[in-house]
């Protein structure tokens, strides 16, 4: 009889390691936290930037990693060798699918537009009834400030429900995050209000 997949956390994050050693410090803090509590860590599949930093602190603190990477990113040889599984796909899409269907939580570290692209994607998901996994924003170094900021003013302007910005769970240190995550999925998320989609 196989062994039971582990609690499964979805990161979102850079393939460069930004302008800030915080980040890759949180990203390696995010790793530790995920491989200490024996869970998996699914992410994009790089070996670069903070994905590579993700994934090689939560191989070194004993975690389970699988790397979901489309073949365009495998031919320039940025995929990470090491990992567990790693899965070749033919597109975006289906690397996005994929890595949020093994998914029981959701993560986002700083990065740039593609990390943005994920993080609102699986966002909408949510609010659509997609899925009810919970959803995290790690705010490095107040990388997120502005966009937060902004995504309040969308409640003000009336183009987000209060229920679905509330969602977003928003932390500095990475391990509590996690925790409050993994309780949030453990008793089920309330149900969303979908009377502003």
């Amino acid at each position: 009889m196989p062994d039971p997949v582990p609690f499964s956390v979805c990161v979102y994050c850079g393939s460069r390691h930004g302008a800030r050693p915080a980040y890759a410090e949180a990203a390696r803090a995010l790793g530790r936290a995920i491989g200490g509590q024996g869970w998996q860590l699914v992410y994009g599949g790089g070996a670069v930037g903070l994905m590579g930093e993700v994934a090689d602190a939560t191989l070194a603190a004993g975690g389970r990693v699988v790397g979901v990477i489309p073949e365009t990113l495998m031919k320039r040889e940025v995929g990470h060798r090491g990992l567990h599984e790693l899965h070749v796909v033919p597109t975006m899409h289906l690397r996005k699918q994929m890595m949020a269907e093994r998914a029981d939580a959701f993560v986002a570290l700083p990065g740039g537009i593609g990390t943005l692209e994920e993080l609102y994607e699986v966002w909408t998901w949510r609010q659509l009834g997609y899925h009810d996994q919970p959803i995290g924003l790690l705010n490095v170094a107040g990388y997120f400030d502005g966009l937060l900021a902004f995504m309040r003013s969308a409640v003000d302007e009336g183009f987000l429900a209060s229920a679905q910005h509330q969602v977003l769970q928003v932390g500095e240190d990475a391990a509590e995050l996690l925790q409050r995550l993994a309780a949030q999925a453990r008793r089920g998320s309330a149900p969303d209000d979908y009377s502003q989609v």
